[in-house]
């Protein structure tokens, strides 16, 4: 293990001890605020902590192992111990440098889900809807709370586009490799031949702007209108200009919101959006610059990427980006996501600590 990895262990490990001492004292929680601090890094360190006692276990075992194959009658099994036990050392060293990797500091936020329907028609926007709920069932096994933000209707159901909020811890670090272009092969309910099409959804997965912190929006910037909501809502629709419109001038972005009666509400639900996709605009801006230095195995992040395919006449899934077929396709479509998130995340882990070493390498 190279020094400086050692160095930063052994670091959290005095900071576990204080942390501990902190928490069990008679004053902890006369601070809610810091004591909330205090157990959430309690949290973040111990699992790190944890492996790290592992691997010097192991390496004891290894040195305890290399006396006893000093001895004849010994090394046999000794050897065996060794064999056994550095190949263990191995794998934790890796699982220690994975928990070390730089955080992302969106992964904890909650997202904006953007789900636009693209190529082939009416079926695209049933795919939209199918995603929606692909989604929507994922964020149920997670606890995570799915609110409608905006939705356009397609005639014969699903979405032409749907925005949700979706609120819940880690939202953004489990979904954030959802962003890019997904394709479906089936045989739409329209189609009287039995021909298999193929249609597109693009999907976008934004991080929740801290308003404050992350964007600034500058009024000056900004253009609002006020209208009349269209669609179902009964008559309160026809009555008062509720629906709102942002455009924020320097980029173009425009954002729409008219699902709540109140025009105040549907204001601040359009800036929010606003200053999501914004941020998301340089969180973008910043991968391609990256990826121009460094191609990445996942993608580039780029919307009309095609990073899926959904294939229901043979059942399968296959992300392009990792080379990836699941034959589980109903599952996935009823929001089973972990193997293919947990394979994503694996892969970005893998580059990420191939990009370290690389540095290393140079320094």
């Amino acid at each position: 293990m190279k020094p400086s990895i050692e160095s930063k262990l052994a670091q959290l490990s005095a900071r576990l001890e204080e942390l501990n001492a902190l928490l069990s004292s008679e004053d902890a929680t006369r601070d809610m605020d810091s004591y909330r601090q205090l157990t959430k890094e309690h949290a973040d360190i111990t699992p790190v902590v944890e492996l790290y006692q592992q691997y010097l276990k192991c390496e004891q075992d290894i040195e305890s192992a290399l006396e006893l194959a000093g001895d004849p009658e010994m090394k046999e099994l000794a050897e065996a111990e060794i064999a056994v036990g550095r190949e263990n050392l191995q794998e934790l060293e890796t699982q220690l440098q994975r928990h070390l990797l730089p955080k992302d500091p969106n992964d904890e936020k909650n997202i904006f889900l953007e789900i636009r329907a693209g190529t082939g028609g009416d079926e695209s926007a049933l795919f939209a809807g199918d995603l929606f709920r692909m989604y929507s069932r994922f964020a149920e096994r997670q606890r995570w709370d799915v609110d409608v933000v905006s939705q356009s209707l397609s005639e014969l159901g699903g979405y032409k586009e749907i925005i949700a909020k979706i609120t819940g811890s880690g939202a953004y670090s489990k979904l954030k490799f959802e962003s890019g272009g997904h394709r479906v092969q089936r045989v739409p309910e329209t189609e009287a031949q039995g021909r298999i099409h193929t249609s597109a959804c693009t999907v976008a997965i934004m991080p929740e702007a801290d308003a404050v912190e992350d964007v600034e929006l500058n009024p000056a910037d900004l253009r609002i209108d006020t209208f009349r909501a269209s669609g179902a809502g009964g008559q309160h629709v026809n009555k008062t200009d509720s629906a709102v419109r942002v455009t924020h001038l320097p980029s173009g972005i425009v954002v729409e919101c008219q699902d709540d009666r109140s025009q105040h509400k549907n204001k601040a639900q359009a800036l929010s959006i606003l200053a999501a996709r914004i941020k998301d605009r340089q969180i973008r801006e910043q991968q391609a610059e990256e990826a121009a230095t460094r191609k990445t195995m996942i993608g580039s992040g780029d919307r009309s990427e095609r990073i899926r395919t959904y294939n229901f006449p043979q059942g399968r899934v296959t992300d392009h980006r990792i080379n990836l077929t699941l034959y589980k396709l109903p599952q996935v479509m009823e929001g089973d996501l972990d193997e293919l998130i947990e394979a994503l995340v694996g892969e970005h882990q893998a580059e990420q600590l191939a990009s370290l070493a690389e540095e290393a390498a140079l320094s």
